[in-house]
């Protein structure tokens, strides 16, 4: 009611660069948690197997993609 505003605004959107790395990372993930379920892995490892790929994911794409500077 008062002339203090006291909602936050949102913060910045996270750029492009960032936004491609987590969906390769997500989708590497869930390719070797797939791939270690079907290989006959029990499915407790495979999430296991999946959550280190994506990890590790997540460092080698933000090396390969370049920062655009």
């Amino acid at each position: 009611m008062g002339g203090n505003d006291s909602r936050r605004s949102p913060g910045p959107l996270p750029g492009a660069r960032t936004l491609l790395i987590l969906l390769l990372s997500v989708l590497t993930g869930i390719t070797a948690g797939v791939l270690a379920c079907l290989g006959g892995q029990p499915w407790s490892l495979s999430v296991l197997a999946g959550g280190g790929a994506s990890a590790a994911a997540v460092t080698f794409f933000d090396r390969f993609i370049p920062t655009g500077r």
